[in-house]
């Protein structure tokens, strides 16, 4: 469990590098009503995009190897530390002041997280003998909300269309964790098995879609925006898909006040950095530009 904890705060490291620097980016790009393929073609002429897209690979890989040595419910809610690590890379890159009200939200997730996990103690589980229904049923929910945070999110504009946008990033990602864990444990039991396991080749369609959709969560705002969404959605949807499809197990009792308890933690912070100064006015200028502007 120690080096599954380990791969997954190195995987939230990536996760980060990749959020800044792909917001770098996408900054330089005009705002749009719809989603887009052909910006790729604008950010593949940026070096500093395709640092991004290298944190995001490692950042994958991490991730990958997290979930073959421990449950979802231990490895995606641990990516929440994920946050702090933009907001300084963020706030480097950008020259922007992070307030007392970004740093206690921050504190107060990753408490909320620790705490969540340990009255969790999540354990067992099998995503390779969850039920065809648990999966279908899943995949189907998950693609219904994720659509309806999109239309609502191209319904408005500049920070409250980068929240919409990130919070369906958040469960795009949980939705692509579990895949990830369906095709290693498959690989797990032979090559062969893995190769013909229906979770690798999903991946092969929700992995770009998420990426794409990724993009313009980043375009659409800055990045304080958009990132709680799908830093925080990410984990939260996976407890989902590792207690109903994959059959983990939490822990029962008093232990269930522990979980509500960290999950208000993470829910009251993320409200705070909702509410955040920082995302009030036109979300679709800079950084640097919106820097001055707060220390005029």
């Amino acid at each position: 469990m120690v080096l599954s904890v380990i791969l997954a705060v190195l995987a939230a490291v990536g996760n980060a590098t990749a959020s800044v620097l792909q917001r770098k980016a996408t900054r330089r790009e005009p705002e749009s009503d719809s989603l887009s393929v052909s910006l790729l073609w604008d950010l593949v002429r940026q070096p500093v995009w395709w640092g991004g897209i290298s944190a995001i690979v490692i950042g994958f890989a991490l991730q990958a190897a997290a979930l073959a040595t421990g449950p979802i419910l231990l490895i995606q809610p641990i990516l929440v530390v994920e946050l702090g690590f933009t907001l300084l890379l963020s706030s480097i890159v950008f020259h922007t002041r992070l307030h007392t009200r970004e740093w206690g939200a921050v504190v107060g997730m990753s408490a909320g997280v620790a705490l969540l996990l340990v009255g969790l103690a999540p354990y067992g589980g099998d995503p390779l003998g969850a039920p065809v229904l648990s999966w279908l049923l899943g995949c189907g929910i998950t693609a219904l909300v994720v659509g309806a945070l999109v239309v609502l999110g191209y319904r408005t504009r500049h920070a409250r269309r980068a929240a919409y946008l990130g919070v369906a990033v958040g469960i795009w990602f949980g939705f692509t964790a579990a895949l990830v864990a369906g095709m290693t444990a498959a690989f797990d039991a032979g090559f062969g098995e893995g190769v013909r396991a229906w979770q690798t080749w999903a991946l092969v369609v929700v992995g770009p879609a998420g990426f794409v959709l990724l993009q313009n969560a980043l375009r659409a705002g800055r990045l304080v925006a958009s990132q709680p969404g799908f830093t925080l959605a990410n984990p939260l949807s996976s407890v989902g898909w590792g207690v109903v499809v994959f059959g983990e197990q939490v822990r029962g009792g008093l232990w269930i006040l522990a979980q509500v308890s960290g999950a208000a933690m993470i829910a009251v912070s993320t409200v705070l950095l909702a509410r955040s100064p920082l995302l009030q006015g036109a979300q679709g200028a800079t950084e640097t530009e919106q820097a001055g502007q707060q220390h005029a």
